[in-house]
């Protein structure tokens, strides 16, 4: 019925024509003939659609009158694709109670496809006002200020053609869509900072000439900046505060969200490489009891958010953001399995890296591996064949839990990266630590069954310094973001080597490229997967800014005028990804301890020292240079045997092999 308009479109009267509905499957799902409408809520009294035009005028309020199992749900013959709509929900108000109904706030559906319309601050946002100690509701409407869902037809399916690249074989490359494509040369500039930008050509060349496997982007679901970095003129650049999990960033985009990220997808998949997301799905924008009203909250507050056990109106804030989603809740558990599901079925990614992750195995009695949530990932058809990557702590009771996550995860391991830190800047005692760290942290992941894959080793990310600043700072040096240069890590396990920040000093420079290219073949010859950071193959360098969260500028932008001040470094680095690829000892999928020999009689691993002689005991304490020897253990002549010789000290050696 093409061209037909939702009852209500074009003038204001309240509209009564929603017809029996299915409770099914949430969201606003065109079928051809109209729209079915369905969204959860279990405390709610009532829960009115709202729909609007193209221009945000409200043009129906159609009030369902089915609800089953808290799905609130009505089908409305004629409704077309393009349509705006919300919610308003009705029912009590309490903050110490938990309950945050308050039907002058337009809440964004959490299973939209698509939003239009920008988020901005007004005290029309939150759902409440103060009077003197007491909190009432907030009656200015909020409409004018979020975002609306829009109805979206089906989209054609496509046949994505994942490279199905193993973990074996894995080189992570973590990217900002925006900051990675808004100075590159070969980006035009319309398409700069978006999916588009990913998509070019150059870009791809680029990635694909470095040798890496799969492209790890930060988050680019519908996220909006926080109050107080709007009131600096700052943007939220990470994207770690979405209100929405299924809507791409229209930041990033041009025109069409959907189609240009799908583009993307198959565009980086042509080039060989794997997609994979970063998901926030620990907390939302919504922020803590103060923050506003967008969606969930609105919806059914003790359903969406944890709160601390007989205070129902406070905030468990394993997060530090705020506020927690209620993973225990099974409609929240649904809701992210879905969105999971959309992006690999419809999306078409690979893969996703789980920030604060241990949020979503933590129920009141604390983590397990055995969280329903986790569960229901492993279980599903379509997501146990996706890489899962977990970051393993939050700030939370109990939040660090390397290790912990159930075989099929990987797991960033921030031992690893201060290890390598420590080792290499010269600290006393290191090595045997180091040594744990290249062999793929057994002591974290073998007694639970687990091989040298299950570490995701990484010596930078985007959170914290660059590798250039890593070995050009001592300090942080954060003042752009307002915090009075408090925010970010205290301990970097970094090094200046005589000069803070930028030098001329041709010695200094020397050395901190040494000790670049030092972590950087750690890391590539290292067991475990590796992760590299976008901008450290060239010198990228965010200025000693550690926590660059906040710019959405030239600090946080990567620099691509450094491509070619140093191309042989980058050529290093592709050097030993080249090595790495062709060393089937360099990525082992099992652990070996130095038992089995091979017709040869050597060892599948050995630590010598600098004279060739095996490591003993009391060798590791004062230890600064080694030898790490891999050889396999079976009669295979196909198989080279590998020496890694490591001099950390600031003297030339000799190596007897």
């Amino acid at each position: 019925m093409t061209g037909r308009r939702c009852p209500g479109a074009g003038h204001g009267r309240p509209s009564t024509n929603l017809v029996d509905g299915h409770p099914e499957r949430l969201g606003a799902i065109f079928d051809g003939d109209g729209v079915n409408f369905a969204v959860f809520s279990e405390r709610a009294e009532s829960v009115t659609l709202c729909l609007f035009d193209g221009k945000g005028a409200e043009t129906g309020n159609l009030e369902f009158r089915q609800v089953r199992d808290g799905v609130w749900h009505g089908y409305l013959p004629g409704c077309q694709p393009g349509q705006r709509y919300g919610y308003r929900v009705h029912g009590p108000y309490s903050r110490p109670q938990g309950l945050r109904f308050n039907r002058n706030k337009l809440l964004i559906d959490p299973y939209a496809r698509a939003l239009e319309g920008e988020f901005r601050w007004s005290p029309a946002v939150f759902d409440f006002r103060r009077q003197g100690e007491v909190f009432l509701p907030e009656e200015s409407d909020s409409a004018p200020f979020v975002p609306k869902g829009v109805v979206i037809a089906s989209r054609a399916a496509r046949v994505h053609r994942k490279p199905g690249i193993p973990w074996s074989k894995t080189i992570l490359y973590e990217a900002n869509v925006r900051g990675y494509t808004m100075r590159h040369p070969g980006v035009p500039q319309s398409d700069r900072g978006t999916f588009r930008g990913m998509s070019n050509a150059a870009v791809l060349a680029y990635l694909k000439s470095l040798g890496v496997s799969s492209i790890e982007l930060m988050p680019v679901q519908e996220f909006i900046d926080e109050e107080r970095l709007v009131a600096r003129g700052l943007r939220n650049y990470w994207g770690y505060n979405c209100i929405n999990f299924f809507v791409p960033a229209r930041r990033y985009a041009g025109t069409d969200p959907i189609e240009e990220f799908r583009d993307m997808v198959d565009a980086i998949h042509d080039a060989g490489l794997d997609v994979i997301l970063d998901i926030a799905f620990n907390h939302t924008a919504e922020s803590d009891a103060d923050g506003p009203t967008i969606g969930f909250r609105g919806l059914d507050n003790l359903c969406y958010y944890r709160t601390i056990p007989g205070q129902p109106g406070v905030y468990v804030n394993d997060t530090g953001c705020g506020n927690t989603l209620n993973v225990d809740h099974p409609r929240v558990r649904e809701l992210l399995i879905n969105s999971l599901r959309y992006w690999v079925a419809d999306m078409g990614v690979d893969g996703f890296r789980f920030d604060l992750a241990s949020v979503l195995g933590r129920s009141d009695a604390g983590f397990s591996a055995r969280h329903p949530l986790l569960q229901a990932i492993a279980n599903d058809k379509i997501l146990s064949n996706t890489k899962l990557i977990a970051e393993p702590w939050d700030p939370g009771p109990g939040g660090y839990q390397l290790g912990q996550f159930p075989p099929g995860w990987r797991e960033w391991n921030d031992r690893y990266r201060d290890s390598l830190r420590r080792f290499w800047r010269g600290d006393a005692g290191e090595a045997a630590e180091f040594a744990r760290r290249l062999h793929g942290s057994a002591d974290i992941f073998e007694s639970a069954g687990r091989g040298p894959l299950a570490s995701i080793n990484f010596v930078t990310a985007h959170d914290g310094y660059t590798l250039a600043d890593l070995v050009s700072y001592e300090l942080r040096h954060n003042e752009a973001n307002g915090e009075d240069n408090r925010d970010g890590h205290l301990h970097n396990y970094s090094c200046n080597y005589g000069a803070e920040g930028e030098t001329d000093d041709p010695g200094i420079n020397a050395m901190r490229r040494r000790q670049r290219l030092n972590l950087l073949a750690s890391l590539l010859l290292s067991q475990g997967v590796p992760m590299l950071l976008a901008g450290d193959e060239f010198g990228n360098s965010q200025h000693g800014n550690n926590n660059a969260y906040a710019q959405d500028n030239e600090t946080g932008w990567l620099d691509w005028t450094g491509l070619d001040a140093d191309p042989d470094f980058r050529q290093r680095l592709c050097d030993f990804i080249r090595l790495r690829k062709a060393t089937a000892l360099l990525r082992q999928d099992h652990y070996v301890h130095g038992v089995l020999r091979n017709s040869a009689g050597w060892k599948d691993i050995d630590w010598l020292r600098p004279d060739g002689m095996p490591m003993q005991s009391e060798d590791w304490p004062s230890c600064r240079a080694l030898t790490l020897a891999l050889a396999s253990a079976r009669n295979d002549e196909s198989i080279p045997a590998v020496a890694l010789m490591i001099n950390a000290t600031v003297d030339p050696l000799d190596f007897r092999l």
